[in-house]
């Protein structure tokens, strides 16, 4: 259901699997992790493009609503990587960091989405109220590139630097500029974003 974007019944199928007793947990992680583990490589290879990915992104996101009061049940002691998310200042693009959110979500990773438009301020209050490991930062605009850089050395400036992995991305973006502006890792597209996190939180 979760590959063909089956939003009308997903949530019917994983309500009939808890009420057979089948916990929250399996069902995610053999059920919509699985499939979009599937997803992300062949969007990755180009055999599955993005209108593919948000079908199936909409029903995964269905099928996590109805399954997410038994996982705060189930997940005592059992906490995923945590991921804050945002395209920074001054660039109101979002389809990409979207599509990276989804993938995230769908890998098992809790995900912290700011949006569009984050000052460096907003991010930092992120990492303090949510400790997360990761952080991902997006520009689509050559002009908001240097953006990423004065995040980066808020962060540093914060004393928080040394607890999250950064990681960016963007259609302008390069793994030398990321390695020059002190990122721990670079993607070029969403299905790469998912290996990338699943190595640096590793």
């Amino acid at each position: 259901m979760v590959l063909d974007g089956d939003d009308e019944n997903i949530g019917r199928e994983v309500g009939r699997l808890l009420e057979a007793g089948r916990p929250a947990l399996e069902i995610m992680s053999q059920g919509l992790v699985a499939a979009m583990d599937i997803i992300s490589p062949l969007f990755k290879a180009g055999q599955v493009f993005i209108p593919e990915v948000l079908l199936s992104a909409r029903a995964m996101n269905l099928a996590v609503d109805t399954l997410e009061p038994h996982l705060r049940d189930q997940s005592a002691g059992v906490q995923p990587a945590t991921i804050v998310l945002g395209t920074v200042f001054g660039d109101l693009h979002d389809i990409g960091k979207n599509m990276v959110a989804t993938l995230l979500k769908g890998a098992g990773f809790k995900v912290i989405d700011l949006g569009i438009n984050v000052s460096d301020s907003a991010f930092i209050l992120a990492m303090k109220k949510h400790q997360p490991q990761l952080l991902g930062l997006s520009a689509l605009l050559t002009t908001t590139m240097p953006e990423m850089t004065k995040a980066i050395a808020s962060i540093t400036e914060a004393g928080l630097r040394g607890q999250v992995r950064i990681m960016v991305g963007g259609a302008p973006v390069t793994a030398k500029f990321a390695r020059d502006i002190g990122a721990d890792g670079y993607s070029t597209d969403a299905g790469e974003a998912v290996e990338l996190a699943r190595q640096l939180s590793a």
